[in-house]
């Protein structure tokens, strides 16, 4: 579990984050959202120390932080995995090497160990037979993959995913947010997801919170947005007409208004 509490973070007299407080919960799905400039990279930045807030605390567990002795905070660090937005792959080395390349940097495990264990996550991620190429023969969806593997190999306890869409066709993001949701369900890992995917909100969204011009302007899940009445939540998650038919119909799904729902496909039509 990830504690936010208070976090204020300015640059110069601009106010980034003004007093934000949340919950990560371990075992689910957490999204960030909002729009360009609410502040969800600065929040992410906090969270895993890249940032320290003016003020406030970034709890894991009960331990602050910031609070923490550089020894305590690297080990931290060390339970954190990273899905990047450009997944960061190395150009250079196999699939298979990207993903021991974690375990060479902070194990002392032996090569059959290492090798072992790239094998499990490769295999848990569906590219058990991808050990030998490099990243420029593989798809954009198995780049993703590649990534998720990494970011898994040293069994994290906390998960960050930024934009892990971002570039993809809906289709395949629809497999990668599948994964990460198994992934997240299967280890209990508290999974931090930054994304703008409206699909991946309405089908992965355990926990979300939304950000508005740095301020905590929404907090809840992805049911309790279809009965939202906060206006800017709306306006940003069922922006066109099609989501805001996709969301009436959800709602009458609920109240099992067949009549209307029968009513609103047609007009669809």
């Amino acid at each position: 579990m990830i504690e936010i509490k208070n976090i204020v973070k300015q640059f110069g007299d601009r106010v980034i984050l003004n007093d934000i407080s949340a919950v990560m919960e371990p075992g689910k799905c957490n999204l960030i959202i909002g729009t360009s400039g609410s502040g969800k990279t600065v929040l992410t930045k906090c969270m895993v120390g890249l940032f320290k807030p003016d003020s406030g605390q970034i709890i894991y567990d009960g331990a602050d932080m910031f609070a923490m002795d550089n020894d305590t905070r690297k080990q931290l660090r060390q339970q954190i995995g990273m899905l990047f937005q450009g997944t960061a792959l190395f150009d250079s080395m196999t699939v298979e090497q990207n993903v021991l390349f974690p375990l060479d940097m902070f194990t002392r495990w032996t090569k059959a160990e290492k090798m072992h264990r790239v094998d499990e996550v490769l295999d848990r991620v569906n590219l058990k037979d991808a050990h030998t190429r490099f990243p420029s023969e593989i798809s954009g969806g198995m780049k993703k993959r590649v990534g998720i593997a990494r970011s898994i190999v040293l069994n994290p306890k906390y998960l960050f995913c930024d934009e892990p869409n971002s570039g993809l066709d809906p289709q395949t993001s629809m497999v990668i947010d599948k994964l990460i949701k198994e992934i997240t369900d299967e280890y209990k890992i508290t999974t931090i997801v930054i994304t703008h995917d409206m699909n991946s909100v309405m089908e992965i969204g355990d926990h979300i919170v939304y950000l508005f011009n740095g301020q905590k302007q929404w907090e809840g899940t992805n049911k309790d947005i279809i009965f939202s009445k906060d206006k800017l939540l709306n306006d940003f998650i069922f922006a066109s007409e099609f989501l805001q038919d996709a969301k009436q119909m959800r709602m009458l799904e609920a109240k099992d208004d067949l009549p209307n729902k029968k009513s609103l496909i047609e007009k669809s039509i």
